[in-house]
Parts: structure tokens; C-alpha cells; sequence
């Protein structure tokens, strides 16, 4: 046996929780696959399984679920129901995203705990509450238009803050914990409700806050994403299941992909500690674009359906530039503060 290093032998420390829980469902889902017969089933899925190589690494790495890439597949694609989409969502990010959160807290790498510790004790409060009464009252349509609508919205911010936003190195707020702790609330709320919806977004709407109202660096912005939107994933399965919305074909295409998104999403937040942040992020901004340009393309059937989801986007960057005019405030305020007489 080849005797560890001390560097090497610290580092399988730091990592053990982590190696744990892939161990620990790689087991449970091979029992799982071996003990039901299911092998031929998730070969027959195998279009997701193959989506989800680069949707996981898109979750990792970015401030969008992987169900921003599973639900365009089954929906858009596969032509299945947006209540598929939803729930597959869910479901694959409560293991991809949980996956990446916990290698994000084994590495060490920061996050801001008290908007994030507020966003998630928010966030159970409009979830289930969107899940029960929103969801019935809106048609597939209308949850693809509102699905591409968030995601084309943040696109175009992305493309048009770009530069600026890669610039932030802060990776502490320079505001006061009870700012935050309130702040973290309103995220909770807003992103439980866009979760609730689409089965993503709870991510997007902690990225954005942190980056143009804190002005903070975009790794740690993205690390606190993954981590709320891991927590959203898991309260909405958990919720879905209470619902009995979790149908055979949500579950197969979730066996297919889990073993996947398992590695790739902690294998995305890795990767992207080593690459420049700005060509992903500019990748992402035009997979949303296109997403946006194809469901209005197959979804706004008519020119008041079209004025409407053109509104909502534009109304979603109307927000994001508030958030970034108030974050450019809050920064002179606090340089301000903080001269010497």
C-alpha cells in the first residue's frame, strides 16, 4: 500500500463526506436498478442521461439548474408535459446540485451564510404554496412562457452586465448582516415562487441579488445558487411526491440521469474554479436566449401572448437594473462610510 502525503492525506479528509455520499448512492442506485429489473428501462432513457452530461455541468458551474437543460429536453424536445419537466427537475437536482453542495462545503469555498441561511427558511413558506395552488391554475403553456421568459431574462442581463459583473472581487458583502438576513427573506420568497413554477429559478434570483445589489464575486455567488437551489430541489420532490405528482416516467428518466449529474455537477463547480468565469457565463446567456426564441417561437400562439411574454422579460430587466442602481448606491455609501475624514 503506497503511503499518503500529508497534503494528500489532508485533502481525502476534507473530501470524505463528499466520497461518502457518492459511494453511499451509487450503492442504492445500482440495488435499486438490479433488485427492480429496471437495467432496460434506463437504457431506453438514454437521451436524458446524455442531455444531462452537460445540463449537470451547467448546474455546477453556473447559476442555472440543471433542469434549465432537463426541462427545454423533455418538454421542448420530447414534446412531454411541463408538469414532466417540473418535477424531473425537482428530482435530478436533488441529487446533481445536493452533489455539488456538498463537495462546495467540503472545498472550503465561501458562501454568504445568512442570506442563504434566510433564503431557505423562506422558501418552504411559497414553494409548496405555488405547488398546490398556483401550478393547477396555469396552463403548460403558459408555465413554458413564464419557464423561457426567467431564463431569457436573466440571459440578456448576463450579456449586458458582463464585464462589470466580472470585475466584483468582493467575497464578503460590504453591508450589514441584517440587511442580509432581510434580503435573504425576500430571496426566499421570490425564488420559492419561481421554483414552485418551473422547478428552477430559486438559483437565478439569490445569483442576481448577490451579484448587482452586493456587488460580490461570482464564484461566491454561484456557490450560495447552488446550495439554495439544492435545498429547493429537495423541498419541491419531497412536496411533488406529497402530491402524487411524481409519475413513472419522471422516476425512469430520473434513474437514467442521476448516476450522471452525480459526478458532473460536483465535477462542473471544480472546473470552474480552474477556467476564466466569463465564457461559460456567456454560453449559458445564449442557451437562454435560444431557449426564449424557441418557446416563443412554438408557445405565443398569438400577438397578445407575445406582447405579454416580451413584457415579462422586459420587466425582469427593469428589477435587475433596480437591483444593480441600488447596488451601485449601497457601494458609495459604504466607500463613503468608510474615508477617513
Amino acid at each position: 500500500m503506497i503511503p499518503l502525503g500529508p497534503v494528500a492525506a489532508g485533502r481525502l479528509t476534507r473530501y470524505a463526506p463528499f466520497l461518502a455520499w457518492v459511494c453511499w448512492f451509487a450503492v442504492v442506485w445500482l440495488v435499486v436498478v438490479m433488485a427492480f429489473d429496471l437495467a432496460a428501462t434506463v437504457a431506453d432513457h438514454w437521451q436524458i442521461a446524455v442531455a444531462m452530461v452537460f445540463g449537470s455541468y451547467i448546474a455546477g458551474s453556473t447559476p442555472m439548474g440543471g433542469g434549465t437543460v432537463g426541462f427545454p429536453v423533455l418538454v421542448l424536445l420530447f414534446d412531454g408535459p411541463a408538469s414532466l419537466g417540473r418535477s424531473f427537475s425537482f428530482c435530478i437536482q436533488s441529487v446533481g446540485m445536493s452533489s455539488a453542495s456538498i463537495f462546495i462545503l467540503c472545498s472550503g469555498r465561501r458562501f454568504l451564510a445568512p442570506t442563504l441561511l434566510c433564503a431557505c427558511a423562506a422558501a418552504p413558506l411559497t414553494l409548496p404554496l405555488t405547488l398546490w395552488l398556483l401550478v393547477p391554475l396555469i396552463s403548460d403553456a403558459g408555465v413554458k412562457l413564464a419557464f423561457g421568459c426567467i431564463w431569457g431574462g436573466f440571459g440578456i442581463l448576463t450579456l449586458v452586465k458582463l464585464r462589470e459583473t466580472l470585475a466584483f472581487d468582493r467575497t464578503l458583502p460590504a453591508v450589514s448582516t441584517r440587511f442580509q438576513l432581510v434580503t435573504g427573506l425576500l430571496v426566499g420568497l421570490l425564488g420559492g415562487v419561481a421554483a414552485g413554477l418551473t422547478g428552477v429559478g430559486a438559483d437565478m434570483v439569490l445569483y442576481s441579488t448577490v451579484v448587482l445589489l452586493y456587488r460580490a464575486d461570482i464564484r461566491t455567488a454561484i456557490a450560495s445558487s447552488v446550495i439554495i437551489m439544492a435545498y429547493c430541489s429537495l423541498l419541491g420532490a419531497l412536496c411533488s411526491a406529497g402530491m402524487g405528482r411524481l409519475n413513472p416516467e419522471v422516476l425512469h428518466n430520473w434513474l437514467a440521469a442521476a448516476p450522471i449529474v452525480l459526478i458532473g455537477a460536483p465535477l462542473g463547480s471544480f472546473i470552474m474554479k480552474l477556467i476564466p468565469r466569463g465564457p461559460t457565463l456567456v454560453l449559458v446567456a445564449c442557451l437562454c436566449l435560444l431557449q426564449l426564441l424557441y418557446i416563443l417561437r412554438s408557445t405565443a400562439s398569438n400577438a397578445w401572448a407575445l406582447a405579454g411574454a416580451l413584457g415579462a422579460v422586459l420587466a425582469m430587466n427593469a428589477a435587475f437594473h433596480a437591483l444593480h442602481v441600488a447596488g451601485r448606491r449601497l457601494e458609495a455609501r459604504t466607500t463613503r462610510a468608510a474615508a477617513p475624514d
